[in-house]
């Protein structure tokens, strides 16, 4: 039996990895921004399952949050940093405010989690961080451009935490689902103003595209699958650091970083003429 941390409880891979690790057994210490989304759960699974409010954009209130989970259920196994939204336009259309709620979000309230985990962690000798990130974390396109800025953020620090975390026995998994039929889309935001500038253009055709129906049931992945996957991965307690999943996610991802190393190949002789003369060095 293992005890979890789920950030984002009530919503996209969160949800229906709840419901699998309660069927199994396990325990879960779930937040969410509106506690009565779990209520069925609740009434069903008892005490295996803890549940707390938290708003990401509070800093204060996380360290409070994990400390009383790692209280009341006796010990923290993983955590799954799940919590996020998106926001979708071009880059130009978004207000300073919503661009700073967005990161405070996605990026700093997905890293403060982690470092209230971290000494925790340390101090028990083990310990498994997963990061939901995106397939957006490694390439963006017209219309998701400030939330791929998020989890490329997040696709950074989380990197380097893994390399920092790996000797004292700590694993960190960043997921990169591709589209998942979660509501995802509707359930988030759009720029605060569309500039009629942008009206005929890419970053607004994907909203008209993915607002509707026949856009949404292009979006490949099963997220009961994904959670599948995701559990299996951390019960293996091996595996890469970055895991793509859904098959959009595979191909756009394959396809940004075959295009960076071929514009990176036709740099070489470029970025090799800027060092030092080797003269210099003698």
């Amino acid at each position: 039996m293992k005890t979890w941390f789920i950030t984002g409880a009530n919503g996209g891979l969160a949800y229906p990895m709840i419901k699998i690790l309660l069927e199994r057994g396990d325990r879960v210490a779930a937040t969410v921004r509106k506690p009565q989304a779990l209520d069925e759960l609740q009434k069903k699974y008892g005490s295996n399952l803890w549940i707390a409010t938290l708003d990401l954009t509070e800093p204060n209130s996380i360290k409070q949050v994990v400390d009383q989970a790692i209280e009341v259920l006796g010990t923290i196994d993983i955590l799954v940093n799940n919590a996020g939204y998106g926001m979708y336009g071009a880059v130009e259309e978004a207000s300073d405010e919503q661009i700073e709620h967005l990161f405070q979000t996605n990026f700093f309230g997905s890293l403060r989690v982690a470092r209230a985990f971290m000494p925790y962690f340390r101090a028990k000798g083990k310990g498994h961080i997963v990061q939901i990130a995106s397939m957006v974390g490694q390439t963006s396109n017209p219309g998701l451009g400030l939330y791929s800025a998020s989890k490329w953020a997040v696709e950074g620090a989380f990197e380097a935490l893994a390399k920092e975390a790996a000797p004292f026995n700590i694993k960190l998994t960043m997921i990169e689902p591709g589209g998942i039929r979660t509501g995802f889309f509707s359930d988030n935001g759009v720029m605060e103003q569309e500039l009629e500038a942008y009206r005929d253009q890419p970053a607004r055709e994907f909203i008209r595209y993915y607002s509707s129906k026949e856009g949404m049931d292009t979006l490949l992945g099963d997220p009961e699958k994904m959670a599948k996957v995701i559990i299996q991965r951390v019960d293996e307690g091996n595996g890469p650091l970055r895991l793509a999943l859904g098959s959009d996610a595979y191909e756009e991802i394959k396809a940004a970083l075959t295009l960076r190393l071929a514009d990176l190949e036709k740099q070489k002789e470029l970025s090799f003429s800027t060092d030092v003369d080797k003269s210099l060095n003698d």
